[in-house]
């Protein structure tokens, strides 16, 4: 079978041929139809890195079909549809179980109303659910998301599915900007044409934001997480997401007293009520990844797309690897 691997060297990608597994006990095989790249995690924690990356870190989601099921595993059955928390491959083999509350299911099976181009989302749609349901936004609240990528997006479009408080929406890239708005974003503020703390301000009659979510990581990540706790209003609450910046975020006394910070969604269990919401939330149509996903690669052009990620930026968003045409 054929993998996406990245050996040492910065931005190197190769496909590489390695022997099929095996499902174990309690295990299935997928044999891939569509990949999702998530970029921030991709670029900043595998594709920018000299040292060569361990090759099951080389992916993030993949939807396809069972093709093999192991001893012990009487809920998945060859045929059925599913999304992996997986790497890029033609293979891949996961526990059919989790072991324990606290951990995620690596194997999801997909609603018949989700399509493979939508399922590789599932595991970052089910991120922006706990995420926007641990910030417990009320009804006339203000929630500013710091960065339109896919984290950043998600979660606009899940908090504006809930339906309570004011969703603005920021990036610096006008592509980004534009599909923010298109999505449903109450605001929009492109950084690079204004001062987008105050932009906040104004919007909110010089007090700031109820909850500021930092979606950005990276190497801007730390300007932004800055900016971030100057929008914020005395008792709101910073939470924290992006990651991938390779330097200290700026955590200055004066900015964060009487205010919160939340990383993650600490405290959370992404369960199986979460799981179906967001499996939902895709199979509706509400989250609306079809506009998020911007271009579709053969797998065996792996290398192209990861280029293009990291340095078209304003031209690309969501990045399907297709395994179906090599």
């Amino acid at each position: 079978m054929k993998r996406v691997c990245k050996p040492e060297g910065k931005f190197n990608i190769v496909i590489e041929e390695v022997p099929t597994p095996e499902p174990g006990h309690g295990e299935v095989r997928v044999k891939a139809v569509r990949s999702l790249i998530s970029r921030g995690s991709e670029m900043g924690g595998r594709y920018t890195r000299a040292s060569a990356i361990d090759p099951e870190r080389m992916g993030y989601s993949l939807a396809g079909v069972v093709d093999a099921v192991g001893a012990g595993v009487e809920h998945f059955a060859v045929g059925d549809r599913v999304v992996a928390s997986a790497p890029h491959a033609q293979y891949v083999v996961r526990p059919a179980r989790v072991s324990s509350p606290q951990e995620h299911a690596q194997v999801v099976p997909m609603l018949s109303t989700v399509n493979f181009d939508q399922a590789p989302y599932y595991p970052l749609v089910s991120g922006a659910v706990a995420w926007v349901d641990i910030e417990n936004i009320q009804s006339n609240d203000t929630v500013v998301i710091v960065g339109q990528g896919l984290v950043g997006s998600l979660i606009m479009q899940v908090a504006k599915a809930n339906g309570n408080g004011r969703v603005i929406a920021i990036d610096t890239l006008d592509n980004r900007c534009q599909l923010a708005e298109a999505l449903g974003a109450d605001v929009v503020i492109n950084a690079s044409d204004e001062d987008a703390v105050r932009a906040v301000r104004r919007l909110t009659n010089g007090i700031g934001a109820d909850i500021v979510v930092y979606a950005v990581g990276g190497p801007g990540g730390p300007d932004a997480f800055d900016q971030g706790l100057d929008m914020l209003a005395v008792g709101g609450l910073l939470h924290l997401i992006g990651l991938y910046e390779d330097a200290p975020l700026p955590l200055w006394s004066g900015k964060i007293q009487r205010r919160q910070i939340l990383g993650g969604y600490y405290g959370q269990t992404v369960g199986a009520g979460i799981s179906r919401r967001a499996m939902e939330l895709l199979g509706s149509g509400i989250v609306r990844t079809e506009q998020m996903t911007t271009h579709r690669f053969p797998f065996s052009q792996a290398a192209d797309a990861f280029d293009l990620l990291y340095n078209r930026m304003n031209q690309a968003m969501g990045v399907l690897l297709d395994w179906e045409i090599g």
